[in-house]
């Protein structure tokens, strides 16, 4: 569907579809160190979830269901 949508614009607008083909690859490289800060920042929050409810499941005694037991 982007392809097509880029040939829709190549046609009414090649200078546009251009720098955009051009500029592409330069935002995408922009944007992997945001990408690895939320990957980071997902992790540490799962972690703190984690940290903050493992005592209410250590003190609940109820045992999760295991698959393959």
């Amino acid at each position: 569907m982007k392809f097509l949508l880029w040939l829709l614009l190549l046609v009414f607008c090649w200078p546009l579809a251009l720098l955009a083909l051009v500029l592409y690859p330069i935002v995408w490289l922009i944007s992997i160190p945001f990408r690895i800060v939320g990957i980071t920042f997902e992790a540490l929050f799962a972690f703190l979830k984690t940290l903050l409810f493992l005592p209410s499941r250590v003190l609940s005694g109820k045992e999760r269901a295991v698959p393959g037991r």
